[in-house]
């Protein structure tokens, strides 16, 4: 019973999200039974729709886990962004300078983005752990150095000639297989789902895990047992980097049709910011975070429907949609504030 509590807490946080989107709607007009119902069919009302929620769900899975691996070592690691876009300018430069044989080419250009994002979370590592720097500060800067860093990489040196907006393409050598005609789901997504697997298990069934999560529930226990408390924290940073380092590579190599990096990160933007709200909506659990950015990935591509098929207001589809993520995300929030005041 105790294990299916967080389901449990999960289903009601939705109903009484849909409940309050409903409430929201109905001053301006709309019905909401009409509204859900172009929701739900916008994204699992053929198979072509739940594969396009798929594909806008990949990258959450992988964003979201950057965070969750920070909470469970007890910290508010917010730079999956920043990663998020090193790690995209990394597989751009793999993919599209690169001349490598199909196969070899494709897992190159992943491994090159997975490594960017996990150097590039190095840095607030470091500071974390040698000198204390509080890991929000220190991740948001490095967001904003690595948004600014990408745009200059991708306008002065991987701008694709006689296109001003957008990075050259990947091979088609680098590019993941799409699984369906007419659909942007690719490949990618059984290899992030594999990551996502990979990370659980590292969690809870390694000693590695182990430690990480104890430094997380309790530091000074931790030190007691001898637990190394900076290298649990290093590897926290350098697992939740290679996460984001492959959500930006999904972006690029693992997403048609433009299979490079829009020179305004257009298709990388946000996705690392939203990857929090995911994983709070997952309860910051490797495999819950699968089922959130699914449910993220409904929103977002159903919720276009909403606007189409029942009149809603694109402004009131992201109000309401935004108001459900909060719903479901409360339970998980008010589980770390009652660890935080504990300790």
């Amino acid at each position: 019973m105790r294990q299916a509590r967080p389901l449990l807490e999960s289903l009601l946080a939705i109903g009484v999200g849909l409940i309050a989107g409903g409430l929201l709607m109905l001053p301006f007009g709309y019905h909401p039974l009409r509204a859900y119902q172009a929701l739900f069919q916008g994204a699992f009302g053929t198979p072509h729709d739940t594969l396009e929620t798929l594909a806008f769900a990949t990258p959450l899975m992988l964003t979201a886990l950057t965070f969750a691996v920070g909470v469970r070592a007890g910290l508010f690691n917010i730079g999956a962004e920043g990663q998020m876009y090193i790690g995209a300018i990394g597989a751009v430069w793999a993919a599209s300078f690169l001349s490598l044989p199909p196969g070899l080419h494709l897992l190159v250009a992943t491994s090159v983005a997975i490594l960017c994002g996990a150097l590039w979370s190095l840095a607030p590592a470091l500071l974390k752990i040698w000198r204390g720097v509080h890991e929000v500060i220190s991740t948001i800067m490095f967001n904003w150095i690595a948004f600014h860093l990408a745009m200059y990489l991708a306008i002065r040196y991987l701008a694709e000639p006689g296109r001003a907006e957008r990075t050259r393409p990947a091979l088609p050598t680098a590019r993941y297989p799409i699984l369906a005609e007419g659909s942007t789901l690719t490949a990618v997504i059984f290899v992030a789902v594999l990551f996502c697997l990979a990370v659980y298990f590292i969690l809870w069934g390694t000693r590695l895990g182990y430690e990480l999560r104890l430094v997380g529930e309790n530091p000074e226990a931790a030190r007691y047992a001898g637990v190394r408390i900076g290298w649990a924290l290093l590897w926290s940073f350098l697992i939740g980097g290679m996460a984001a380092g492959l959500a930006g590579a999904s972006q690029i190599i693992g997403r048609p049709p433009a299979w490079s990096l829009y020179a305004t990160l257009g298709n990388v933007a946000t996705l690392g910011f939203d990857g929090i709200g995911v994983a709070l909506v997952g309860r910051n659990h490797p495999l819950g975070g699968i089922l959130a950015a699914i449910l993220f990935g409904a929103l977002q591509h159903g919720g276009r429907f909403m606007e189409y098929h029942a009149g809603v207001v694109s402004e009131l589809v992201r109000a309401v949609n935004g108001l459900i993520v909060i719903t479901l995300a409360v339970p998980e929030l008010w589980t770390m504030l009652r660890r935080r005041l504990s300790r």
